[in-house]
């Protein structure tokens, strides 16, 4: 086999973020392919709506119940060896979901908490490594690849697992993706190092870039929780990941609906509707991180770039969610939306580097303890959406109360969020 040999045009560092990138997009085809196929499993297996419901949101539970934890791991032991296992964890779950489904309720139910415990580690295995791998002027179009990964492949676990379920047996879905989890660990374990000091591949040029700008490795000493943890800024960071997540999830859970019951679609245009502002997203994230970091090239402050991005996504997209309210044209409901959910893309480049700005040899535990916290809303959001649904009729109250949180967000966020380290 041939080695591949870093180029000007080609970096290291380029595939470690390729790789990262495909991990985030495996994990939301993975999260989201069990939307479409449980709809035949609950065909064949006589699934209540109760128990449909069970089974999805129990990924949710191992997944914020482990988020914080797997920050620390990927501090302590590293990126690499995290992100690795907890593909491999989650990609098996996937594969072995068909038995577990065929042996009862509660082993589904327990594949699929597995599973969320596998996720966890996604997010905050990538800004580890990022830590070591990608220098600063490029760390913001690092995490937006990332980031973009959840819009990306939420259309993709959507598009491809009906395509399959519709020509083949359900159990085809969790098998063609978990194969695909499996195949990209032997590619990562094989193809990403842990450190570019000692990465035999690398050219000199880009590890002596990357040495300078490395944080320090994480000594054995015990994790400075109240310094880390108990500062403004970082509370600022999930103040404006949660209102970020809020918007997110509803979203993600009610735009097909919204579109059959208030606009009038048929349930598969209603699908097809919903997938354009996820790709509007996917295109804006990237977008937003470059321009991100073509601002502080030309000196304008990171603090200032963060607060830009984060609070002119979320107060642009309040206002379209606002003005999508009284809109009875199918076509302009999908532009406001659309643009919505775009715009809301510009606040990955907001917090998603925040861990990174704030204390570089623990970023992953940083992220991990916001994201925890943006999880509720994937719990309390929904639920709550569904309920101002049924109370009121309409999804006006819904808009309105997505509109206030990502207002509060954005207000805590503009006063609180000061780019430099908190921790060095």
């Amino acid at each position: 086999m041939t080695t591949l040999v870093p180029t000007a045009r080609w970096a290291r560092r380029h595939t470690v973020v390729g790789l990262s990138f495909l991990a985030g997009l495996l994990a939301y085809t993975d999260r989201v392919n069990i939307s479409v196929a449980a709809v035949a499993m609950q065909g064949d297996l006589g699934w209540t709506q109760t128990q449909k419901g069970l089974v999805l949101s129990s990924f949710f539970v191992g997944y914020m119940a482990f988020m914080l934890a797997s920050g620390w791991l990927a501090n302590r032991f590293g990126g690499r060896r995290v992100l690795g296992l907890a593909v491999l964890t989650w990609s098996a779950c996937t594969l072995l979901t068909p038995l577990a489904a065929a042996r009862s309720l509660g082993v589904l139910v327990t594949a699929r908490i597995v599973m969320g415990l596998g996720e966890a580690g996604m997010f905050p295995a990538s800004c580890e490594l990022y830590g070591r791998w990608v220098p600063p002027l490029e760390r913001t179009r690092a995490v937006g690849r990332l980031m973009s990964a959840v819009s990306f492949g939420t259309v993709a676990g959507l598009v491809v697992t009906g395509w399959i379920v519709s020509r083949f047996p359900w159990p085809m879905a969790f098998t063609s993706f978990g194969l695909l989890g499996l195949l990209w660990t032997a590619v990562w374990f094989r193809r990403v190092s842990d450190d570019p000091a000692t990465d035999p591949r690398i050219s000199e040029a880009e590890r002596a870039l990357l040495v300078r700008h490395a944080p320090a490795p994480v000594s054995r000493e015990p994790v400075p929780w109240r310094r880390l943890l108990l500062r403004a800024p970082v509370w600022a960071m999930a103040a404006g990941h949660f209102a970020f997540t809020w918007t997110l999830y509803m979203l993600l859970a009610w735009l097909p609906s919204y579109f059959k019951e208030v606009q009038g679609l048929a349930l598969g245009n209603a699908g097809f509707f919903s997938a354009a502002p996820w790709l509007a997203m996917f295109v804006a994230t990237n977008l937003a991180a470059s321009a991100s970091d073509r601002l502080i090239r030309r000196g304008l402050s990171v603090t200032f770039t963060r607060k830009l991005m984060q609070c002119g996504g979320l107060i642009t997209s309040a206002a379209l969610l606002l003005a999508t309210r009284d809109v009875r044209s199918p076509a302009l409901a999908l532009a406001l939306l659309t643009g919505a959910a775009g715009v809301l893309g510009m606040a990955n480049s907001g917090f998603g580097p925040n861990g990174l700005d704030l204390a570089p040899r623990h970023s992953g535990l940083v992220f991990g303890f916001s994201n925890t916290l943006a999880t509720i809303p994937g719990i309390v959001g929904v639920a709550v959406t569904g309920w101002l649904v049924d109370v009121t009729g309409t999804y006006s109250a819904a808009f309105v109360l997505t509109a206030a949180v990502s207002g509060a967000g954005a207000l805590v966020y503009a006063l609180f969020f000061d780019a430099r380290p908190v921790v060095e």
